[in-house]
């Protein structure tokens, strides 16, 4: 398999994406019936939590709907339903290739086993999953240095907290999530010299108990750590993250969003002037470049690697009160510049 370690700029496309924020609901994709048919165009299935959860799923979209804009074809986009085995996924990405769409792309690390056994079958489709690495010559592997981007919420989170204790909210006890902790509890102690404290909880062992699908998970979680005198609490729970963010502004104390610009969604405004900033992560970035390359006939494969350098990962500085809080944008500039040419080693664990 061909593996690629850094996307270029041009790859990527997008560093940026305005998400249109939409309620959850069903799926755009028509029926059909199997056969071969001409390329429909991109197809994505969702993760856990599913279309409106204003992060993870919603950034995928974003990109889903660009390129649709941009290539003028049909899309899909499908979710998922609760309690769904591997052989559910699977049933689901092989009738999205089966009806003509390419490429298709699992959205989460849950699609890898399916993932693996559909694109064998479909050798002339472009596969794409995010979160996860499967090996195949048809297979793109669309994966982050959310630990980089965790840095910089850390940093942030050091400089804006007065009562020296921050939280930590993880929606599911995997590694995948121990890279968005370990990274911002590393950002916290560099900015702090070891002075302020991190206090983190996740919230299931397993995504099927709901860790990254149920608010009052996370809000209850964020409220235990706010007790425990947490001014800034950061989230990287998908769905569940929003209870967090809730939680926050009710006690009048900063959050820290993730995936998507938080402080941008509209499902969110209520709580917005609280929402320090939020660690990015563009899915919706990774969704169009993989369409792009298909549409170019190029198709992208192996290992893509989107990180600081390219854009792929960062923070945002929507809230104007980010600009505000005294040496924090220069802080994490300084950060950002050392991730960047290596001088900062972020860790994953």
């Amino acid at each position: 398999m061909r593996r690629i370690s850094k996307l270029t700029r041009a790859a990527v496309g997008v560093a940026s994406i305005a998400l249109a924020a939409t309620a959850c609901g069903g799926t755009s994709s028509d029926g059909g019936d199997g056969g071969d048919k001409e390329n429909l165009g991109l197809a994505i299935a969702y993760d856990i939590g599913g279309k409106g959860d204003q992060s993870f799923n919603d950034a995928a979209f974003a990109g889903l709907e660009k390129a649709k804009k941009e290539f003028g074809y049909k899309t899909a986009d499908v979710e998922p339903t609760e309690g769904e085995t591997d052989a559910d996924k699977e049933q689901r990405l092989a009738s999205l290739a089966r009806q003509g769409y390419n490429p298709v792309i699992g959205i989460g690390f849950a699609y890898g086993p399916a993932m693996e056994a559909v694109a064998k079958k479909y050798p002339d489709t472009t596969f794409g999953i995010v979160d996860s690495v499967v090996e195949g010559d048809n297979v793109a592997s669309l994966v982050f240095a959310e630990q980089e981007a965790s840095y910089l919420a850390g940093v942030a989170a050091a400089k804006a907290t007065k009562t020296n204790t921050v939280g930590f909210v993880g929606g599911v006890d995997i590694p995948l999530i121990h890279k968005f902790e370990a990274g911002y509890k590393q950002g916290v102690q560099d900015t702090s010299g070891g002075k302020v404290k991190v206090v983190s909880q996740y919230l299931t062992q397993t995504a099927e108990e709901g860790g990254f699908s149920s608010p009052d998970k996370g809000k209850a979680a964020a409220e235990g750590q706010i007790e425990k005198k947490a001014d800034v609490v950061y989230q990287a729970a998908g769905l569940s993250g929003q209870g967090v963010i809730e939680a926050a502004a009710k006690a009048k104390v900063w959050a820290i969003g993730v995936d998507s610009d938080q402080y941008k969604q509209q499902a969110l405004a209520a709580y917005k002037n609280y929402i320090l900033t939020s660690a990015l992560k563009d899915v919706g970035g990774a969704v169009y470049a993989l369409a792009k390359s298909v549409e170019d006939g190029k198709p992208l494969t192996g290992v893509q690697t989107f990180d600081l350098k390219v854009n792929g990962v960062g923070l945002s500085e929507s809230n104007p009160e980010y600009a505000k809080i005294p040496g924090l944008a220069d802080a994490v500039n300084k950060a950002k510049e050392g991730i960047i040419s290596g001088s900062i080693k972020v860790k994953t664990e």
